[in-house]
C-alpha cells in the first residue's frame, strides 16, 4: 500500500490539559524519560507493519510544536501525518480528527497520547481484529482488584469481576460505521469511542491489551512510567540539550557520528569536526551543570588538534562520574543533506553507545534547501542527554 493512500488511520488525541498531572503545559507535551508523551505515542506508529495516516489532535497554539514532534517521531517511516486543533471535549476532538481522514482509509483507530507506552503489537491486534470481524475492537486487561459496591461509605456488595475488564486504547473501528456513530451521537457524554459506537447499535469486540498501556494522568503515573523505562526514580533525572554546527572543508575523509566517511568532505574544526560527538558531549555536560566542551578541554588546545570525538565523549562521561552522574540515554538528530545517513545509522548508534556507556539513538533530517545545512555547506546536530544522579 502506497504511503499516500493508507488503509488505516490513527487519531492521536492529545488535546488534554496537564492539570491533574501537576503541569502547566498540556499533558501530551510533558517529558517522560527525555521525550514527550506525544513523541512516544506517535513514535510507536512508525514501526507498524504498514504505513498509516496519523492525525494528531492538540490544543490551540500547539500545532507547530506537535508538527515538529510528529516529523521527528515518524521521520524513518512511511506514515503521513496531519495536525489539527481539538475541541472543548474529547468527543469534539475525535470529530476534528475524523474530518481529516484520507479517502483511502477504511479502518480508524483512536488512541490517547496519555497511553504513551502502548506497545506496537496492541495496535497490530486491533487493526487485525477490525479487518477480520468488521466490528469495533478494543484492547482490554482483566480486573485484578476486588470490586465492592458502596453506599454512604458502607460496603453493600461484591461485584463479580470475572465479567469485568479495564478498557484501553487504541480502539479500532470500520471507518464508515464510526463516522455514522459520531454523526448520530447527539449531545450524549461518552467516556470512550466504544461507547459512541455501541450507542449506535454497533458491535464492539475485545482483544488483549497490555499492562504498560496505562493512562498517565497523575504525578504517580508519571513516576511509574519513568521507573518502567529507566529503572530509576524520575526525581533523580536531569536532561541537557545542545547543538553543534560545522561547515564542510575542502579535504576528503569525513569523520561523523564516530564513523569514517572517506568519500565525503571533512567538517572544519580544531579537532576532527565530528558534530554528532561534540553535540553529545555538550548535552551530557549541560545536563550535569558542568559547562561545555570548550571549558572541558579548551577549544584551541594544540593537544586536541585533529583529535577524535571519542576522546571528548569519554572525557565527558568521566566528568559526569566524578560529579556523581550516570548517562541514561542520549538522542541526537543530524541536520544536513549529506552524507546519506540512514544506511549506517545502526552502526553509528552502536559505536556511540559504546563511548557513552548508555543507549544512543540517532535520526537525520533536512531543512528543505534552507540555510547552511539545506544548501549543503555544512551540518548541524541537536542532542539531548538524560542522566541520573547516583544516590
Amino acid at each position: 500500500m502506497s504511503h499516500d493512500s493508507p488503509r488505516v488511520a490513527v487519531i492521536v488525541v492529545a488535546a488534554g490539559s496537564g492539570v491533574r498531572l501537576g503541569q502547566s503545559i498540556p499533558k501530551a507535551f510533558v517529558e517522560l524519560a527525555g521525550m514527550t508523551l506525544l513523541e512516544r505515542a506517535v513514535g510507536a506508529l512508525g514501526h507498524l507493519s504498514q504505513g498509516v495516516q496519523v492525525i494528531v489532535v492538540v490544543p490551540a497554539d500547539f500545532e507547530a510544536q506537535a508538527d515538529d514532534v510528529a516529523k521527528r517521531a515518524l521521520s524513518e517511516s512511511d506514515c503521513i501525518h496531519l495536525i489539527t486543533v481539538g475541541g472543548a471535549t474529547r468527543h469534539e476532538s475525535v470529530q476534528a480528527g475524523l474530518s481529516l481522514l484520507a479517502p483511502s482509509v477504511d479502518t480508524v483507530l483512536v488512541h490517547d497520547a496519555a497511553r504513551s507506552l502502548t506497545p506496537g503489537d496492541v495496535f497490530e491486534r486491533v487493526i487485525a481484529g477490525v479487518a477480520t470481524s468488521g466490528h469495533g475492537v478494543i484492547p482490554t486487561v482483566p480486573i485484578a482488584d476486588t470490586i465492592k459496591t458502596v453506599s454512604h461509605s458502607q460496603v453493600t456488595g461484591t461485584v463479580d469481576r470475572s465479567t469485568l475488564v479495564a478498557v484501553q486504547t487504541p480502539q479500532g473501528f470500520p471507518r464508515r460505521d464510526l463516522e455514522h456513530a459520531y454523526a448520530h451521537a447527539g449531545g450524549a457524554d461518552f467516556t470512550d469511542d466504544a461507547g459512541v459506537f455501541s450507542n449506535a447499535g454497533l458491535t464492539v469486540e475485545t482483544c488483549p491489551g497490555d499492562a504498560n498501556s496505562f493512562k498517565i494522568t497523575t504525578p504517580s503515573d508519571l513516576t511509574r512510567a519513568n521507573t518502567l523505562l529507566l529503572g530509576v526514580d524520575g526525581a533523580s533525572l536531569r536532561t541537557g540539550t545542545a547543538t553543534d554546527t560545522h561547515a564542510f572543508g575542502e579535504a576528503m575523509g569525513l569523520r561523523l557520528a564516530g564513523l569514517d566517511w572517506p568519500n565525503e568532505h571533512v567538517l572544519s574544526g580544531h579537532s576532527d569536526g565530528d558534530a554528532v560527538a561534540h553535540a553529545i558531549v555538550d548535552a551530557l555536560l549541560v545536563a550535569a551543570g558542568l559547562g561545555d566542551i570548550g571549558g572541558m578541554v579548551g577549544i584551541d588546545d594544540p593537544a586536541y588538534a585533529g583529535a577524535s570525538g571519542e576522546i571528548f565523549v569519554r572525557e565527558a562521561v568521566r566528568g559526569l562520574a566524578e560529579a556523581g552522574f550516570t548517562a541514561v540515554n542520549v538522542t541526537a538528530q543530524l541536520i544536513g543533506n549529506r552524507p546519506r545517513f540512514a544506511a549506517r545509522r545502526l552502526e553509528a548508534e552502536q559505536v556511540l553507545s559504546g563511548w557513552v556507556g548508555a543507549p544512543v539513538t540517532l535520526s537525520a533530517t533536512t531543512t528543505d534547501g534552507l540555510g547552511l545545512t539545506g544548501e549543503g555547506r555544512g551540518i548541524s546536530v541537536i542532542a539531548t542527554a538524560l542522566i541520573s544522579h547516583n544516590a
